[in-house]
């Protein structure tokens, strides 16, 4: 694009570091009685440079990099009504996973918006941006996410392609403070890097991936993203010819100027296969 910008930025991440007790990493996601952790992770910082991709955003593509960046204006602009995001949005999201990465069936199973904290606002709407480099899923709790949304019909599709991808998108206005950045798959060595994370719900536990440091990560975001445009997660897939997942992390962009608004953001994760 003639005349485009870099808009490259030096920060720091947050990466793993090691626990606090020597025991395997993990979160709980809802709040335990006092004076109990809610984790047991120790973080360290490391200085990254993220790169801009705009104007370059058709280099990447889920397969290879395991995210990519698209235009998709959507009808849907408040999220602010539950019902409204779960049908007309959810519809969206459907129709353009089926578009972009060929899917015969979408199974959309929760989605996160993030706002900031205002005093009176429900507490589903005070989640804030996460700054720590995680993946969302393990392989095991991909497998098990097929099996607890699919009930008897997960067997099926586990026999083919099976994916679960996350679509992130602004809300209301471009993303200026804590933007979301992505790791390139092919940069990260996942048997020395990824450690397996114990995500423990009141009923239930998953799994997700914590993410040691390397100097090989290759960091990209899209800046001034706006509610326009989408980036599409990978978080697990069955083909390993493919790319598996995608470490992310939302990061301080210090070159915002300080009186812009502050992020809003929707994801939407989506299990998504390969037949009907």
């Amino acid at each position: 694009m003639p005349g485009l910008i870099s808009r490259d930025v030096q920060t720091t991440l947050n990466y793993f570091s090691k626990t606090t007790d020597g025991e395997q990493p993990y979160n709980y996601t809802y709040q335990l009685p006092a004076g109990q952790p809610t984790t047991n992770i120790d973080s360290e910082t490391h200085s990254v440079t993220i790169h801009d991709a705009r104007g370059h955003e058709s280099e990447f593509n889920v397969d290879d990099n395991g995210f990519t960046f698209l235009k998709s204006p959507a009808k849907e602009k408040l999220f602010e009504d539950e019902e409204a995001i779960t049908t007309g949005y959810y519809k969206e999201v459907e129709e353009l996973l089926r578009k972009e990465v060929g899917a015969k069936r979408v199974v959309i199973f929760d989605h996160t918006i993030r706002r900031p904290k205002t005093e009176g606002s429900p507490l589903k709407l005070q989640r804030e941006p996460v700054l720590r480099v995680h993946v969302d899923q393990t392989p095991e709790a991909g497998v098990a996410r097929v099996h607890r949304h699919l009930g008897v019909e997960a067997e099926h599709y586990l026999k083919g392609r099976s994916r679960i991808i996350n679509v992130w998108r602004p809300i209301g206005n471009p993303v200026a403070h804590h933007p979301l950045a992505v790791a390139d798959f092919r940069s990260v060595n996942r048997e020395e890097e990824l450690l397996p994370t114990r995500h423990i719900y009141q009923d239930r536990e998953g799994s997700t991936f914590s993410v040691k440091h390397s100097p090989s990560h290759k960091w990209y975001y899209l800046a001034d993203q706006t509610p326009d445009e989408v980036i599409l997660i990978k978080c697990w897939d069955s083909d390993s010819t493919k790319s598996l997942l995608t470490p992310h992390t939302a990061f301080t962009d210090n070159t915002s100027p300080a009186d812009v608004p502050d992020r809003q953001s929707i994801e939407v994760r989506c299990l998504v296969f390969d037949q009907e």
